[in-house]
């Protein structure tokens, strides 16, 4: 797995996922991980039981523990750099770095 260089993003099969708050307290952030875990668990249970409401109110609290972790929603940085969380990176302005990375 590749990081950007500046820790906002991993990649996964050329695409930007934005990395968690670096800033989180480690006790907090462990709490949320365990959460976001138990959580994707109860979606796949639901899913597997044909539950729509179970699956759709998993999904909602695996959106709200992300955001939690800076995952999703308001960016954790404060630059004013945009997020480009879930683009490919290709288009981003990482594309030159990663073609480099890639070619290593």
């Amino acid at each position: 797995m590749h990081v950007t260089p500046d820790g906002r993003y991993f990649i996964v099969k050329g695409r930007l996922w934005r990395c968690t708050n670096p800033s989180l307290a480690e006790e907090k952030r462990t709490i949320l991980v365990n959460k976001l875990m138990q959580a994707r668990h109860e979606k796949g249970t639901a899913m597997r039981r044909d539950d729509t409401a179970g699956r759709e109110a998993a999904r909602q609290r695996i959106d709200e523990i992300k955001t939690q972790l800076g995952e999703r929603g308001p960016v954790w940085w404060s630059d004013g750099a945009p997020d480009w969380n879930r683009h490919m990176t290709k288009n981003t302005p990482y594309a030159e770095w990663f073609a480099r990375v890639v070619e290593l």
